[in-house]
């Protein structure tokens, strides 16, 4: 439909914006604008007093009472829960906001609106957060939940063979229990923006049977930028900011079979702030040659163009493959839609029921290119493919800076990820671009990710253990620095590990500096490398457990950053030794002590 000056009271001016811009929306987008509209017009209703429950349409009465809880490992879910209460309380709902493990679980069965933001960690997992919640639920002290309505948002990655496997726990165990689904369960891959938006416009609806063009008049599409009077733009997740590298280093010394980046980068004029604990989101480009190699093996040109997104922007075949579509993982539903565009050429059968194995050792360091040419895709238009790729997710990365220390900059400590497999070398995407073709004076889209689950505490003289072997010592440098800058009193203890002293011992001389000034009390290494028996952090851990155990009953919080699968469960069940063997506890007891520590905020893990 054109719109024309005859059939409206706009301007020929106005009327030419218009049928430039309306082509472009998306659904979701007319319906916010449409509603947004609508709010200008309409005189703002009265909030009925004391958050009062409203008829619904078929008489019964609606409780304006909700409960949103989350459950969220680097800050997505909470981010998304506080979206959700702000959406509610401007319709006139009285909101409870907690995170699971915080939330008093005998307040379960007297909750009649449930909102949950969850998402997946590690193989299938809860969340640290929601561990405590999940396992209440899931006990024989969980009650029976008639009269509940509930809605589930899960966040996941479908890379992972769980895919969202926590959200979908919640979402049956909650209707086992006798609740009833107000919508349906929402399962978000890495770019959720736009399925948490439209999910939070149906819970709404749900909640106050309304329309969905009235509920959208006050929800803006998740991560955008904020539209408000003000002038200063909001760089966000969804509107990156256009960072200048200031330097980008090679911390191993030579001979080191790792490479490790040190990168700084400068926010001025970005307006963006960021806490030790932190991350870095990053929109990286695939790898160049992997990008030609993919357009030569499926006969495509270079230059033709291609639909990025929905709303129907197009690139060069070249530039999307590059900038906005991930072609480095394989996952199961990828290869289900693959299979849709070309048949009859083996690929139906690795998805057949009773080959799951075989197809998790198939996608296992397998790209795009390892697809079209093992099963003969090749001859499937461009357009088509691209349909059913997902976008190129940000990379996060932990901040290893102090912005008090270093201000209007951010850094970071990346290892360069490059292999052999499948008789083709391998590159990680991200470190990749910034180890071999980024240079000072290049320019990164970057936004910050707060995390709220790995801060210092509130106490500068609460003391601090620290576990971060490799990379995982970034975050760690940047609470040292805020606490150097702080004038804190607190002691420190850092353990740091990695293959060789001599070539890599990251920061070295800043560990040194802050230990003659002392600011870092204690550093215990362990280089795996360097001795006949490999040893690890979690190895001096046990040798000085006396000693931490006494930290830990002097108050201490306790980090953990680093490897998930290995690092971080071999430390977890360090720590339930030491609290065995130094506080006499049985292992039943030791895992309850790390629960409370973890419920207090005192032993907090950014681990992936």
């Amino acid at each position: 439909m054109v719109l024309k000056v005859t059939d409206s009271p706009f301007s020929q001016e106005q009327v030419e914006l218009l049928n430039r811009l309306l082509p472009t929306l998306s659904e979701v987008q007319k319906v916010w604008l449409s509603g947004y509209l609508a709010a200008l017009h309409k005189v703002e209703a009265p909030m009925a007093a004391g958050f009062q429950a409203a008829p619904a349409a078929n008489g019964a009465v609606i409780s304006k009472e909700v409960t949103v809880l989350f459950g969220s490992q680097s800050g997505n879910s909470q981010k998304l829960a506080k979206v959700l209460t702000g959406k509610l309380q401007e319709h006139g709902f009285h909101v409870t906001l907690s995170s699971m493990s915080d939330f008093k679980t005998n307040a379960l069965k007297k909750v009649e609106n449930l909102l949950v933001v969850v998402s997946t960690h590690g193989d299938g997992e809860p969340p640290d957060n929601a561990i405590s919640f999940h396992e209440f639920l899931h006990s024989k002290r969980a009650p029976q939940l008639v009269g509940l309505r509930f809605s589930v948002l899960a966040l996941g990655d479908t890379s992972y063979e769980l895919f969202c496997q926590t959200g979908k726990e919640f979402d049956k165990r909650l209707e086992e229990l006798g609740g009833k689904r107000l919508t349906p369960r929402v399962d978000c891959d890495v770019d959720y923006d736009e399925q948490a938006s439209e999910w939070m416009n149906h819970v709404l609806a749900s909640l106050s049977e309304t329309s969905a063009t009235q509920v959208a008049a006050a929800s803006a599409i998740v991560g955008g930028a904020v539209i408000g009077s003000g002038t200063q733009t909001e760089y966000t997740r969804s509107n990156p900011f256009q960072a200048v590298i200031l330097e980008n280093l090679n911390l191993n010394g030579r001979g080191s079979d790792k490479e490790t980046r040190h990168l700084e980068i400068s926010l001025e004029g970005s307006n963006l702030e960021y806490e030790p604990g932190d991350c870095l989101g990053i929109y990286p480009k695939n790898h160049p040659d992997l990008v030609r190699e993919l357009i030569d093996a499926m006969g495509w040109k270079a230059e033709e163009l291609v639909p990025i997104n929905k709303v129907g922007e197009e690139r060069t075949l070249e530039e999307a493959l590059s900038s906005h579509f991930e072609i480095t993982v394989l996952t199961k539903p990828l290869l289900e839609q693959a299979v849709k565009l070309s048949s009859g050429n083996g690929l139906q059968e690795l998805l057949a029921e009773g080959r799951e194995q075989e197809l998790r050792d198939y996608v296992r360091n397998r790209d795009l290119l390892d697809l079209v040419e093992d099963y003969d895709l090749k001859g499937v238009p461009s357009k088509e493919f691209v349909s059913i790729l997902r976008k190129l997710p940000p990379r996060l990365y932990s901040i290893s800076s102090s912005l008090k220390s270093y201000p209007d900059e951010v850094h970071l400590t990346i290892r360069n990820v490059h292999y052999q497999a499948h008789g083709r070398e391998r590159y990680g995407v991200c470190s990749s671009y910034i180890a071999d073709r980024l240079e000072t004076g290049d320019t990164l889209p970057v936004f910050v990710q707060h995390n709220p689950n790995f801060k210092l505490p509130a106490n500068p003289d609460a003391p601090l253990i620290m576990i971060g072997p490799g990379t995982g010592v970034a975050p760690f440098r940047a609470f040292l620095g805020e606490r150097e800058e702080l004038g804190a009193k607190g002691k420190t203890w850092l353990f740091f590990g990695d293959q060789h002293f001599s070539t890599d011992f990251l920061y070295q001389l800043e560990w040194q500096r802050w230990l003659k000034k002392g600011v870092l009390t204690h550093m215990d290494v362990a280089f795996s490398r360097d001795t006949s028996e490999k040893v690890y952090v979690q190895h001096r851990m046990l040798e000085k457990s006396k000693e931490l155990y006494q930290w830990l009953q002097a108050g201490a919080h306790v980090y953990v950053c680093g490897d998930e699968k290995k690092m971080a469960h071999d430390v977890h069940a360090a720590m339930v030794t030491i609290l065995q063997q130094e506080g006499g506890l049985d292992s039943e007891e030791a895992v309850t002590y790390l629960k409370r520590m973890q419920q207090e905020k005192r032993y907090q893990r950014d681990v992936y």
